[in-house]
């Protein structure tokens, strides 16, 4: 009887740091688009753009030796968000998540178990104007939804019911730029998985939203917590999904 108490007051031990991870990302967004003119730091882009994203680098569960999945220098130290961080690259890093990367030593270090709402920020295209730095728009010129570039444009649903960061399981976590699918919203019958979310914490997931409170959802379909796998699917149909909806219905529109 006493192995499953420990276990339950760990997984909650875990995810209390989980949210105070977040809650720290997300402030250390907020004071860099407060010194910023407003302006929120991209959530992707390459090449002219690339020095403006809150964090760079793209994580590879199929090689833990990959650099982007240890070398903090070149992803977390290199974001925009990192003066505010503390110097705690700890904060990127969910307690529950297994996964790791591998230095040339042979030494292993945690990976990045967060990601940014691809609504918050853009990705380094032009206001109104389909990206050039990125392989797909996904959505972002869809009629129900828009992309904020500043505070300012947290409207609807508003901060405290948008969501900025939250944790991507590690078979899914790439690039920090975690896309919902917002074509075809609000018809539930067109809604997608294109990057799973975590559900470390027994089946629910670690956010941090615009007006500073961090919180951990439960998933409702078993659509959106299917078995870990080297080499996830991504981009899947998944129509009728609620725990899609919740995250849709939780970004800018």
């Amino acid at each position: 009887m006493l192995l499953p108490a420990l276990t339950r007051a760990k997984v909650r031990a875990q995810g209390t740091g989980c949210m105070n991870n977040t809650r720290q990302l997300q402030l250390a967004w907020r004071m860099y688009a407060e010194d910023n003119r407003d302006d929120l730091p991209f959530s992707y882009s390459v090449g002219a753009n690339a020095p403006y994203v809150w964090v760079q680098g793209n994580l590879d569960d199929l090689n833990p030796k990959s650099n982007d999945n240890w070398n903090y220098d070149t992803t977390l130290r290199k974001g925009v968000i990192w003066p505010y961080c503390g110097k705690a690259v700890n904060i990127f890093h969910c307690p529950s998540d297994t996964s790791y990367g591998q230095d040339p030593q042979g030494q292993r270090l945690p990976r990045r178990s967060v990601s940014m709402s691809n609504w918050i920020g853009g990705n380094g295209d032009a206001p109104g104007t389909p990206s050039t730095a990125w392989k797909g728009n996904w959505g972002l010129n869809a009629p129900n939804s828009t992309v904020a570039r500043k505070m300012a444009n947290i409207i609807s649903p508003g901060p405290a019911m948008t969501f900025i960061i939250l944790d991507e399981r590690y078979d899914s976590i790439n690039d920090a730029y975690f896309v919902t699918e917002m074509d075809g919203y609000p018809k539930s019958s067109s809604t997608k998985i294109v990057d799973y979310p975590a559900f470390y914490h027994n089946g629910a997931c670690g956010f941090a939203f615009a007006d500073g409170h961090s919180e951990i959802h439960k998933w409702r379909d078993a659509r959106t917590t299917p078995p870990y796998k080297m080499g996830l699917n991504l981009n899947v149909s998944s129509p009728n999904n609620q725990d899609v909806i919740w995250m849709q219905d939780r970004c800018p529109h």
